[in-house]
């Protein structure tokens, strides 16, 4: 199987201060879905940051879809964001933008045309359940329906790897139950790769898993 994710003694730090990961080798396969757990500030949330180019490594190496991190320029930086889907904890949604819009903004990037973009996100819109709110604004929303709006924007141009951060951490039973659906349904039929960092991996998860804990900057397999 095809490897999406290599890491090989990789090392990550803010502003060459300590080290919060230390030569980590890991490799995650195209079409997995992989937690990564660990404690608060054990270094989980920069691991992810490193994986979409918002941290650079400081040592070894990082290759996400076929792009190394190190020291990879801006051009093909930009490149592979394209074909990532971001879910923060914080939605980072435009609050001066309409739902709609919002979810249409990896379609508008990546040069789709406008017939196809507005059936992509008519259809996104069905599935998260908001087809209702399509011409409200972030902020008239609730957090769990915010959420919901960055899941679909996160899946709207069929990304190859989606990357989430605590992406259930505040939101209310129904909202995380529908993200933890949409996740699931990326992976087992777009076969997109998921990478879900969380304090706590759900009892009831449909798909095989492979599970990442860190722990004083080391980064080791579950079994």
């Amino acid at each position: 199987m095809d490897k999406v994710i290599i890491a090989q003694n990789l090392s990550l730090a803010y502003n060459n201060n300590e080290t919060i990961i230390n030569k980590a080798n890991f490799s995650i396969d195209s079409g997995s879905f992989v937690f990564i757990t660990g404690a608060s500030g054990s270094g989980k949330s920069t691991l992810l940051k490193s994986l979409y180019g918002a941290l650079k490594p400081i040592e070894g190496s990082l290759v996400v879809g076929g792009v190394e991190l190190r020291g990879v320029s801006s051009s093909k930086l930009n490149f592979l964001r394209k074909h990532l889907g971001i879910v923060f904890q914080d939605y980072k949604l435009v609050k001066e933008w309409t739902i709609e819009k919002n979810i249409m903004l990896p379609l508008i990037i990546n040069g789709y045309e406008k017939s196809i973009t507005q059936n992509q996100v008519d259809s996104l819109l069905k599935h998260v359940r908001l087809k209702h709110q399509a011409g409200k604004y972030p902020l008239e929303l609730s957090g769990g329906e915010q959420q919901r709006v960055a899941m679909a924007r996160a899946l709207a141009h069929n990304p190859i790897v989606i990357l989430a951060d605590e992406p259930t951490g505040n939101l209310d039973d129904y909202s995380s139950q529908l993200i933890w659906n949409l996740l699931e349904g990326a992976n087992e039929q777009l076969k997109t790769t998921v990478i879900v960092v969380t304090h706590h991996i759900p009892e009831a998860m449909k798909v095989d898993y492979k599970h990442y804990h860190i722990e004083f900057g080391d980064v080791h397999e579950v079994l």
